[in-house]
């Protein structure tokens, strides 16, 4: 039966209010682990993609386009052997690559990029041609250390030189410098 308030008018009970209020907090705290998870995961996904940005060197990410894959591929004609992709960013003129033939390999510095070539490569069933690794190039000493650490002596000779390589691809951009 419900209590009878001083003025005479039925109120809540005081239990049926921290009801109420423990409903509205549980959905706050939902509604805050939402938002703070969601704004985690774009943070995780959007980092490798500014980052290269606050380096000394800034190497933006520009996708070849549909002509210059064909370009490239053109020039590829009646040529054999291996190809190293320098900067190969999503993959497009390694996967290409790989479909007329080629051992082809591509070396990028943002790590979400190499993993989507990889599954791109995969997807287009060319993932037995083509090999992508997650490499800074301005940092040569730190690409050493890694390969000997893994017993790759064979890629290590590739990385330093790319000698291994009978086809080399490199596209520049304005903020390479003069050394390229």
């Amino acid at each position: 039966m419900p209590k009878v308030v001083a003025n005479g008018s039925h109120g809540p009970a005081p239990q049926d209010d921290c009801k109420g209020a423990s409903r509205g907090r549980s959905w706050g705290l939902l509604v805050t682990a939402g938002v703070g998870g969601t704004l985690v995961a774009l943070y995780g996904v959007v980092l490798p993609f500014v980052t290269p940005a606050l380096r000394r060197v800034c190497l933006p990410f520009v996708p070849a386009t549909s002509t210059q894959i064909q370009n490239v591929l053109k020039m590829l004609e009646n040529r054999s052997g291996s190809l190293v992709d320098i900067g190969s960013g999503d993959g497009r003129i390694v996967i290409a690559a790989a479909k007329m033939g080629f051992k082809a390999v591509g070396y990028e510095l943002n790590p979400w990029l190499v993993w989507y070539s990889r599954y791109r490569a995969w997807r287009d069933g060319v993932h037995h041609n083509t090999r992508f690794f997650i490499s800074d190039l301005w940092k040569k000493g730190a690409q050493e250390n890694f390969m000997a650490l893994s017993g790759r002596t064979q890629a290590l000779e590739c990385l330093v030189s790319f000698s291994c390589y009978t086809n080399v691809v490199v596209f520049g951009v304005p903020q390479m410098g003069e050394w390229w």
